[in-house]
């Protein structure tokens, strides 16, 4: 290994491990709030991926149709609800967002997808289109269990998976897709070229990190959102709605989880399935932080993306192996610096 292949392999190890930093804050957002570990992030980093891919490629997704059916049932789901408590209020807005969004989005589809149009017009109708499973996926699965142990919710979270796995498969297929780069170009550095995709990547990253900062810190929803994941029963109490929080929670996570993969298209195949191993390995990062820390996360997975990069140059064969082993030193040092304490519900 000389000087220009460490640069390149640092390059690729930076690239993903700003995906996965996306990923692992995510990860830890749904935690800290919902005390959910979500699994299924990565079947929304297939779905961005694959929705714009078909896009690009003048093919209407499967999405459409998919945002569609879940809605149709979200908005069944919430009126038997209101049918046993007599309790119509919200039911305009719960249909505008459940079935006037969908069907808008299914009108527009012919129009806007063609092999002309602008990446950037795809990129925002793609997020149209997953961002909005991310609400009804809780409405539908986690709500009623809201109260619900970890490891029931980590169960269902596994059931989840499989789920959106299949039904991924069955409105995409098989075949493997790739987008466009964002920035076409080369930028010289020293003795190694670094595209422009990369720091497209990079700069992205860095904005939706800075600007979740700002929404946490600076927005009353995003305060909501703090002290619910400090005390759910004390943001009850001081009227925040958890189901609100959550709702909201899994609306970011499915939109960082849908751009995420609009960012690794261009440099990686995405495959239906593909989302549960990038999704894992932001996991591995988030466990860096114990689920709680967003820093640590961060840091974690520009560590856990260096290392796959090298090990894919040492040891390509083992480089997941090598990746997942990770998680036992960690897990084990977070053991014995942890302090056990009851659940507060």
């Amino acid at each position: 290994m000389d000087s220009t292949i460490l640069l390149i392999l640092l390059q690729d190890g930076i690239t993903n491990g700003a995906i996965y930093a996306l990923l692992g804050l995510a990860l830890v957002l749904v935690f800290v709030v919902t005390r959910v570990i979500f699994i299924p992030q990565g079947e929304f980093v297939a779905f961005g991926a694959l929705t714009l891919a078909f896009m690009v490629n003048g093919r209407i997704p499967g999405t459409v149709n998919l945002l569609l059916i879940i809605g149709a049932v979200v908005f069944a789901v919430e009126v038997i609800a209101a049918m046993r408590s007599s309790n119509w209020t919200g039911m305009g807005k719960t249909a505008a967002w459940t079935l006037l969004l969908p069907v808008v989005l299914y009108l527009l589809a012919p129009y806007i997808v063609s092999k002309d149009t602008s990446l950037w017009i795809n990129v925002l109708f793609s997020m149209a289109l997953v961002v909005p499973l991310g609400p009804m996926l809780y409405r539908l699965v986690y709500q009623p269990v809201a109260e619900a142990s970890v490891l029931v919710l980590l169960i269902i979270s596994v059931a989840v998976h499989f789920a959106l796995t299949g039904l991924a498969l069955v409105f995409f297929g098989a075949e493997g897709w790739r987008t466009p780069p964002f920035m076409e170009g080369e930028i010289q550095m020293g003795p190694v070229s670094w595209s422009a995709q990369t720091f497209f990547v990079l700069g992205t990253c860095a904005v939706l990190i800075i600007g979740l900062w700002v929404f946490f810190g600076k927005t009353l929803y995003g305060r909501a959102l703090r002290a619910t994941a400090v005390n759910r029963r004390g943001a009850r109490l001081v009227g925040i709605s958890t189901n609100m929080s959550g709702s909201l929670t899994f609306t970011l996570a499915a939109a960082i989880g849908a751009l995420s993969g609009m960012l690794i298209a261009p440099v990686t195949t995405v495959y239906y399935d593909t989302g549960f191993l990038i999704g894992l390995k932001g996991f591995v990062a988030a466990i860096f932080g114990g689920l709680i820390s967003y820093p640590i996360a961060a840091v974690g997975a520009l560590f856990v993306g260096i290392l796959e990069a090298f090990s894919s140059f040492w040891a390509s064969a083992y480089k997941e192996v090598i990746v997942f082993t990770l998680i036992i030193p960690v897990l084990l040092w977070r053991s014995f610096g942890a302090h056990h304490s009851d659940d507060e519900e």
